[in-house]
């Protein structure tokens, strides 16, 4: 009777055992979630961001848009570490549950550690691609839509994982890049653009007449469109005395992808208004041969 009773007790106790860790597995589940959501929203607002239109020095601020990308990153991140992090911890779980019942969890662990070792050796630059892309998400180096540099490849960014990044490139070339493999970051289109230009005119040319009917123009495209040109457009000034031109370098801060469809139509613009006012545009000057030397 005493041993039925003893056996009973020790179900008992074995079954609370178990059900204790099965409770606390999931309590750590969830307080491991919800500190994931939190540690990676408070990295994200240690981003820099910059106030569109800003005047030197750069305000910082954080805008609706900008919160929406963040948003956007702190979910995908959070969905992948959040997976990560339950299974290490249920895994933990079972293996406790598996010695509550009498299981023999040396060669299990033995087992696992050899399985363990020659997964990391196999997948090194898996894990390198999987860290590498969470601190581009985490630090906001690029995301889709912004025109990037990535060294190897040069394009609009379609997709972002934790391994790779796809680009298409202006020629509709699509470029899967390991994350791992990035060595920097150029991004073109983040927060603001900038649209430069070199205007050419001929040698002659008065040069203050050159200046203002450029900024005319520019200024005109700007009062036109102030959602796309957000500065006032400066001209820089004589930027080059090339063989056969002078070059007037004109800068415009844009919305960002916008600076190329900027730089066409002011291109065709001063065009126009260089052949209204006479101003002449270089052609290349080639010397030929005094024939009577000859």
């Amino acid at each position: 009777m005493s041993s039925f009773v003893e056996a009973n007790t020790d179900l008992v106790t074995t079954a609370a055992t178990i059900l204790g860790i099965v409770l606390i597995a999931l309590v750590a589940s969830q307080l491991v979630r919800r500190s994931i959501k939190k540690t990676l929203r408070s990295l994200s607002q240690g981003t820099v961001k910059e106030r569109l239109g800003a005047r030197k020095p750069a305000m910082l601020h954080e805008t609706g848009e900008l919160s929406i990308r963040s948003e956007q990153r702190i979910e995908a991140l959070a969905t992948v570490l959040r997976s990560v992090a339950s299974a290490v911890i249920w895994t933990i779980a079972v293996f406790l549950v598996l010695g509550q019942v009498g299981v023999n969890l040396g060669p299990l662990i033995a087992g696992a550690g050899i399985v363990g070792v020659a997964l990391g050796f196999g997948s090194q630059s898996l894990v390198k691609d999987f860290i590498s892309g969470v601190f581009i998400l985490i630090e906001d180096q690029f995301g889709v839509g912004d025109l990037v540099d990535l060294g190897e490849a040069t394009g609009t960014v379609t997709a972002v994982s934790l391994r790779t990044t796809r680009l298409r490139a202006i020629d509709g070339t699509v470029w899967h890049v390991p994350n791992g493999e990035i060595r920097r970051v150029g991004n073109k289109s983040q927060h603001w653009s900038r649209a430069l230009l070199d205007i050419q005119v001929a040698y002659g040319t008065d040069i203050p007449t050159a200046r203002a009917a450029i900024k005319r123009v520019a200024d005109d495209l700007w009062r036109e469109q102030p959602e796309i040109v957000i500065e006032e457009p400066e001209v820089w000034g004589v930027e080059q005395l090339g063989p056969n031109a002078i070059d007037i370098r004109m800068a415009l801060k844009t919305q960002p992808s916008e600076q190329f469809e900027v730089g066409r139509q002011l291109r065709e613009r001063i065009n126009a208004a260089f052949e209204a006012e006479g101003i002449d545009i270089p052609a290349q000057q080639v010397v030929l041969p005094d024939a009577a030397a000859a």
